[in-house]
């Protein structure tokens, strides 16, 4: 009977550490490791850094530290990836994202060993920026992560939503350049209540002239914090009447952080937007 008891014990003992090996691999949290993550391209950086444990992520782009990323202080201190078969399949990683960075033979190459890529999409509008987050979140593994960061984005835009009333105004670069219906600017515009003066689908090049014979009511100006006005990207913002138009019209100057990817951030760009009317 004794020995029968100590066999019993011991069985006992077994299946609770065989539950337990489960419980560590099957879990929530501690239980299946993140998948490891390497991003191309700066756009790519900011949602594995926002999407990704660090401990996770192992290679970022060469640019993920530059002052016009988003999250370049996050950058610091994880290893810099090039986008190419040599340097990322280096890594060893599980998944990798991009946006513009490497092209479509390393995306088969990668797929090829058996990575998972994540092609972010560019976006006309806020439900695809949230797409893009689904998606990364749902091959990291983090989908509560990315449900948060559309939540607080939602937030923003809910506070920011009508704080112009429809005031007409237009968006411009040091390039010379504004943006019509389908762009994520014009969303943007729309987002905090503004009328977008610019119709021309797309991105287009704003004459001179229409500034100064029809100048809108207000401005939005976009990556001056990069170039500034007399930068030698637009010759005409040399010229004195359009620096004081600018001086004079601007409601809001998005630096090119908020503006370089279609991604959750965006909103914080709308927030500055309609802020500015208080």
């Amino acid at each position: 009977m004794a020995g029968e008891a100590i066999l019993k014990r011991h069985y006992h003992f077994g299946w609770r550490a065989a539950a337990l090996a489960l419980m560590l691999l099957a879990g929530p949290g501690l239980a299946v490791a993140a998948p490891r993550v390497v991003s191309l391209d700066q756009c790519a950086d900011q949602y594995v850094m926002a999407l990704s444990p660090r401990t996770a992520i192992a290679g970022v782009s060469m640019r993920s530290g530059d002052p016009d990323a988003y999250l370049h202080v996050q950058a610091r201190g994880l290893p810099k990836r090039r986008a190419s078969a040599e340097s990322v399949l280096a890594a060893q990683p599980n998944v990798v994202v991009r946006y513009w960075g490497g092209d479509a033979l390393l995306s088969r190459t990668l797929a090829r060993r058996g990575v998972t890529v994540v092609d972010l999409t560019d976006q006309s509008g806020f439900d695809g920026v949230r797409r893009n987050i689904r998606a990364v979140a749902a091959a990291l593994h983090e989908t509560p992560r990315g449900e948060q960061l559309i939540a607080d984005m939602n937030a923003k835009l809910a506070a920011s939503s009508g704080a112009w009333r429809n005031r007409p105004a237009i968006y411009l670069t040091p390039a010379g350049f504004s943006t019509g219906p389908g762009t994520l600017i014009d969303a943007m515009l729309r987002g905090a209540g503004l009328d977008n003066r610019t119709t021309s689908p797309g991105y287009v090049s704003v004459p001179m002239e229409r500034l100064v014979i029809d100048p809108p009511i207000a401005l939005v100006l976009g990556f001056f914090d990069s170039y500034g006005l007399s930068g030698q990207l637009w010759a005409p913002g040399r010229r004195s009447l359009v620096r004081r138009m600018v001086d004079e019209r601007a409601i809001a100057n998005l630096p090119g952080s908020v503006l370089d990817c279609p991604a959750w951030f965006a909103a914080d760009g709308v927030r500055a937007i309609s802020q500015a009317r208080q």
